[in-house]
């Protein structure tokens, strides 16, 4: 009963994003070779990342741990090379997608903003990554939330931070809860998004915007099924964020997401295996990033997204709620993953002019 359970649930869960059932299966079919890249500004594998980040002359990097409640959370701190620890600097806090952690796409827009004079910390959410929480690969909104607000409890800590200058960058589902805390976090001064994603939405509404209210049920239902199998000692389901293989995937996003952080020569990292707890859906469900950014969202708002990512509708939704100062700029020809590596040179313009005007 049990693995039928499972199979129904990794189709429901397929449906969200458009794609089959099979993209659950294991990744030993992966391709090789990234696309040759000509701007030397642009990065597309984790190893020329770490090779640029080591060699830098202009930003130090440092691991770092914080309390967020019990938890230990882990964290890099990256700053620029000529820090004078008897000055303040404006610091933001980089929140990373769903499924990612601190030392993708998170740690390239830190890293770039550090070469720009900010402070800004990337950190693994809790029950993720190399932060601590129980159960494992838990993706709760709430404490996603949290983790937001302990990060910037710890810049505050830091003496060459200005307290009264931190912002919040979030990057897919990590624009969601960066917008989600920043609602009711008032030492957050502006807030900007890449490629945003409210995953509540995204769950109740597919990913294009197209699933209907029926698959809900399903989805809800499917969970209970499941919670009720594992109350009885059934082993805790996990599914993935992406598909583990581009075979059968039609979805063009999702292809670049399976590249992007399954490929052995994109961004693969052991602490980011690709899975969640089931048991995450019904919280997904129950939340909304953007629930009351019409009225306490007051601070600056300034969101990224590719012209061609399915998940743009996301922004211009988000942006036509706020009511207050806000921007969308749309990156023409990008798509929601290429906004993570390749057209990060195409985002940080408007990100560092963003900052400069509201982080004084």
């Amino acid at each position: 009963m049990f693995n039928k359970i499972a199979a129904a649930l990794a189709v429901i869960f397929a449906l969200l994003v458009n794609f089959t059932a099979t993209t659950l299966a294991q990744a030993n079919h992966l391709g090789s070779g990234p696309a040759v890249v000509a701007n030397p500004e642009v990065i597309v594998t984790l190893a020329d990342f770490e090779k640029e980040v080591t060699a830098s002359k202009s930003v130090k990097r440092r691991p770092v741990t914080f309390k967020n409640l019990n938890l230990k959370m882990a964290g890099l701190i990256f700053s620029p090379a000529d820090l004078d620890e008897s000055k303040k600097y404006p610091a933001i806090v980089v929140v990373h997608p769903g499924g990612g952690i601190k030392e993708q796409t998170a740690s390239v827009y830190a890293y770039r903003l550090a070469q720009r004079g900010y402070v800004t910390l990337a950190f693994d959410a809790s029950h993720q990554g190399a932060s601590e929480g129980l159960p494992r690969q838990l993706e709760d909104p709430t404490k996603r939330v949290e983790d937001v607000r302990s990060a910037v409890d710890y810049v505050t800590t830091l003496p060459f931070v200005d307290k009264e200058q931190i912002g919040a960058l979030g990057i897919c589902a990590g624009g969601g809860y960066a917008i989600n805390a920043t609602q009711t976090e008032r030492r957050i001064k502006a807030v900007a998004t890449v490629s945003a994603v409210d995953f509540g939405e995204g769950v109740r509404r597919g990913w294009r915007a197209n699933l209907p209210v029926s698959e809900r049920i399903k989805i809800l239902q499917a969970v209970a099924t499941q919670r009720t199998a594992e109350a009885n000692g059934a082993t805790p389901m996990l599914v993935s964020y992406v598909p583990d293989t581009v075979e059968g995937v039609t979805e063009p996003d999702m292809v670049e997401a399976s590249e992007y952080y399954r490929l052995s020569n994109r961004w693969l990292h052991p602490n980011s295996g690709n899975r969640f707890l089931n048991s995450s859906f019904d919280k997904l469900i129950a939340f909304s990033a953007f629930g009351q950014i019409d009225t306490l969202l007051t601070q600056p708002l300034l969101m990224i997204a590719g012209s061609e990512a399915g998940s743009r509708w996301q922004s211009e939704r988000a942006v036509e709620m706020a009511k207050g100062s806000k921007e969308l700029f749309i990156v023409q020809g990008a798509t929601h993953m290429t906004l993570y590596d390749r057209d990060v040179p195409k985002a940080m313009p408007k990100i560092t002019e963003f900052f400069g005007k509201n982080l004084k």
